[in-house]
Formats: structure tokens, sequence, C-alpha cells
């Protein structure tokens, strides 16, 4: 009897689990939730091309409606999945049709952190995780004078020089001392603020929102100082929580989003996670939830494996990237909150051309971050798969190639 594979999540997680099945010539039925309209599509262009203008929808459509047709796969459009039942292997959906499936994969990555202001819900008032918010966005950005952004994470820069690229008055309130800090801490959090003050954006750090203020639409930002700052609109982009309403409601083990082993298999045996719900046992690292494009990239053909009866694990270092003005920057690695900052650059901070460094207590790299220098990705990655300890004056030195681990590497005393 043909196999039921049901996938819960209509963005690149999802629309990438479906295509590896079918790549690895899964010959039972697949079914793809989407709670949106639109055929699965890749996120980051919303605050970046897409916002700017630069790219159509299309560039960034995982596959056109004929692609599921083709491979035989149930495309699920705006259709919302309102339970999971494992013990009689079924996903129910809100019109209470209730699906059956041998397996099933939780693909529902995350919503935007809503924040509890008078005048959040205000017209005006934008966040920005789907097509549809991007285009109101983009809208309000060909139109207004002045726009505050709360929040000066990823979202909230990207959108700030795209908005500033419109030649919109840019005011961002962040309650952090530095943009990006939980991301990149202070020294390379001031390395964005600067980036951001040259191009005419003012900073409000150590700050907070007391209210919005819309008397019949958006008029400005009430900060807990009392101060006031005028705007047409608001953006905020203060973070995303995983979507993990399914998971809790099927009895998943769940911590800071879905455990999964490094097969991706849940506490179900039946029942997968990928993408930004999915917190993974990292040899490395640990249990590890990240939201980036790239677990969304590769999660899945992992996880298709390990539904086939195959054994495949993920332990890929976490990847993100980012466009901002004329900077084009990659991460790779991961740095424990727990471990004191010690930052290492090869370049030049002055020329925006550089490799950043993170090194523990016994000076291995934990993870590099290369602005405006590119093709360092492999480099990158082996130095810190490596485990090595470095000199950190020769990591400093662009004499020394990155990708000669030996060269980096640090002599024990009485070595040769």
């Amino acid at each position: 009897m043909s196999e039921t594979f049901v996938v819960v999540g209509g963005g690149l997680a999802g629309a990438k689990t479906v295509e590896a099945l079918r790549e690895r010539e899964f010959p039972g039925r697949i079914e793809l939730i989407c709670e949106e309209e639109a055929p699965p599509y890749e996120r980051p262009p919303l605050s970046k091309d897409y916002l700017a203008g630069r790219t159509e929808v299309a560039d960034f459509t995982v596959h056109p409606r004929e692609w599921y047709v083709r491979n035989d796969v149930e495309l699920r459009l705006g259709t919302r999945a309102t339970g999971l039942h494992p013990g009689s292997h079924e996903v129910e959906l809100a019109d209470s049709t209730r699906l059956g499936y041998d397996k099933l994969v939780l693909a529902t990555g995350s919503r935007p952190r809503r924040l509890p202001l008078p005048g959040a819900d205000s017209r005006g008032v934008h966040c920005l995780r789907r097509l549809g918010d991007a285009d109101r966005l983009a809208t309000a950005l060909r139109r207004v004078g002045r726009l505050v952004i709360v929040g000066a994470g990823w979202i909230g820069l990207e959108v700030a020089a795209v908005a500033r690229g419109y030649g919109v008055e840019v005011h961002v309130v962040e309650a952090a001392r530095q943009p990006l800090l939980a991301a990149l801490g202070p020294r390379m959090g001031e390395f964005f603020a600067d980036l951001h003050r040259e191009h005419g954006v003012t900073l409000h750090l150590s700050s907070h929102v007391s209210e919005i203020m819309a008397p019949s639409g958006v008029t400005g930002v009430r900060l807990t100082d009392g101060s006031e700052l005028p705007a047409d609109a608001v953006l905020l982009a203060v973070g995303a929580r995983p979507e993990l309403t399914l998971a809790e409601t099927a009895g998943l083990d769940i911590d800071n989003g879905v455990l999964v082993d490094t097969g991706l298999t849940t506490s179900d045996p039946d029942i997968l996670a990928v993408g930004d719900i999915a917190e993974v046992r990292h040899p490395a690292f640990g249990g590890l939830r990240v939201e980036h494009w790239a677990n969304a990239l590769k999660q899945p053909a992992v996880a298709a494996a390990t539904m086939l009866g195959h054994s495949a694990s993920y332990t890929e270092l976490p990847y993100f990237f980012t466009d901002q003005y004329d900077l084009g920057m990659e991460y790779h690695g991961f740095v424990p909150g727990d471990v004191e900052e010690r930052v290492v650059v090869r370049g030049s901070l002055a020329d925006r051309r550089f490799v950043a460094c993170w090194l523990d207590s016994a000076e291995r790299v934990l993870a590099a971050m290369n602005v405006n220098v590119f093709g360092m990705a492999e480099s990158i990655r082996e130095l810190i798969h490596s485990g090595a300890s470095v000199v950190p004056e020769r990591l400093a030195d662009t004499t020394y190639p990155l990708h000669d681990v030996d060269a980096l590497r640090k002599r024990p005393v009485g070595s040769a």
C-alpha cells in the first residue's frame, strides 16, 4: 500500500522537503500544506532586493505551480493546519478535514514578535514576515517621508538601508546599547552602528518605546524618556518566535524549539521538524536552534533521507548573510552566549573589507564573518571545524592564508 507523507509549512523548508523526497524517488503521495496563498518562496529578499524593487516574486519563488503538478505533489495553498494527532496519524485542517499520514514534517517557521504597545495595531504600523507585508511596506516607503523602526536586528537594519535608498528619513529605536548586540557583540555592533549613521540613519540606543501615537493613523512614536519621534510609518522589527502550536498540541518534546536528533526526528518517530522551529542536537554546539535561511535550505535533504529509512545527520555550521547599502556580509559558526567575546580582525574596518573571527578562551575560532571579502566560505568552515588553537597575531595578519590552518595553529610548548 502506498505511503502518504505530509509536510506542514509553505516556506522554503517545506518546498525543499517535498523536492528532496521526489529527488530520492519516493513513490507515494505527498501533501504540502501552505497557509499563504502564494506558492513557497524564499524570505530574505523581502527585506532586501524585493523591498527595494530590484526583483520580482518569480525570482525567489522556490518552484512555480507547474512543478508541483509535474512532480505529483498536492499543493494546498491558503490552508491552515489547526491540529496534529499522532495517535491516529492525522493532521487536522481549519475546515475540520483530517489528512492521514505515515510520516509528517513540521516546517511551520516563525511569526513576528508583537509588542504590547498602545497604538501597535494602528494603520501605518508594519511588520515584515510575509509577501503581503513586504508589498504593504514597499508601498509605504514610496509615499512616506519619515519611518521609525523599532528594533536594530537584521530585519530592522536591512529595511533601514532600503528606506534610505527611497530617500526616507529613518530613526531606529533599539533597547540594547548597540545594534545586533546579541548576534555580534559590542565591537561589531558598533561597526554596524557607524555604517548606518554614515548613511543618515538616526539611532536611539538603550531606548524603549512606550507608545505609538496614532489618533487616526501613525503620527509618531513616544519613548519612555518622554521624547517623541515624528513618523508617517512604523516598522516593528523586534524578532520572531517559532510557530510551535502544532508541536505543543501533539505533545512533542520542546525546549527553545522542537527537539530533534541529528536526523531531524522529533520525540515521535513518525514526525520530523525542519527550519526555524527545529532545535538540533548539534555535535559541536549541543541543542541549537537558529532562524536562518541556510537551515531551511539544507535540512530538508536530511529529513527526506531519514523519512525514507536512510542514515543521515545534519551537522552544518550555522550560516547567515546580509546586504546593507554597499556592504555584503556572510557569517559562519556559532558563539554561545556564555563565551566572553574576543574578536580578531583581518583586514580593514575603515575600508569595510575584513574578516572578523570570534575566539574562545583556548583561542579556537568559533565563528567568522567576512565583510565585502568573498570566496572565503570553505576556508572559514575548515578553520572552525579544525578546532585548532590559533595564534591571534597570525590570524590578524593577512600574509598568513586563512586556509592554512597549520600555519595559524599554536604550537605546544617545546614542539619543533
